[in-house]
């Protein structure tokens, strides 16, 4: 089966009916079938649109960024972060490997500091309105390098 480029609106809304992100009406998103950009439930929903068409979407945790894991929560003494000043919702890199993890500081004392390494997102059930605006065939280019060419998506 050919891999498809697909290009979409979205508005995303978390439990409470809040909007958490959403895309610009001049910019959709564009994405080139399984190459990882977006997450495996929405993915599995878009394949089966078609261009015009609008669709609400909701994802348990395991369709989205996972369930959530008290093992990615860690204290640490003050002293091993990059900096002197700290507060609750700060992010870093946790090693200086371009794939280490980003840790967001949860709690802050005098001493330590609590980062979770959870994808915010993680554990919590997401509520799409999507709208797919393109779908093409995509180049054998395209699939050799894992991401869209042209506009919307990477230029060489």
């Amino acid at each position: 089966m050919q891999r498809q480029v697909v290009s979409f609106h979205y508005v995303l809304r978390d439990e409470a009916g809040e909007v958490v992100d959403a895309s610009s009406k001049e910019n959709p998103i564009t994405f080139l079938e399984g190459s990882g950009m977006i997450i495996d439930g929405l993915e599995k929903a878009l394949h089966d649109m078609a261009v015009g068409e609008q669709r609400k979407v909701s994802l348990e945790p395991e369709d989205a960024y996972g369930a959530y894991d008290e093992r990615q929560v860690q204290e640490v003494d003050r002293s091993v972060l990059p900096v002197d000043e700290v507060k609750v919702g700060d992010m870093f890199q946790a090693g200086q490997d371009r794939h280490s993890p980003i840790v967001r500081v949860i709690e802050v004392t005098e001493e330590k500091v609590k980062l979770d390494a959870n994808h915010p997102m993680a554990g919590k059930r997401l509520f799409f309105d999507v709208e797919v605006v393109e779908k093409r065939d995509a180049t054998e280019e395209e699939i050799a390098h894992g991401h869209v060419h042209g506009p919307g998506g990477h230029q060489h």
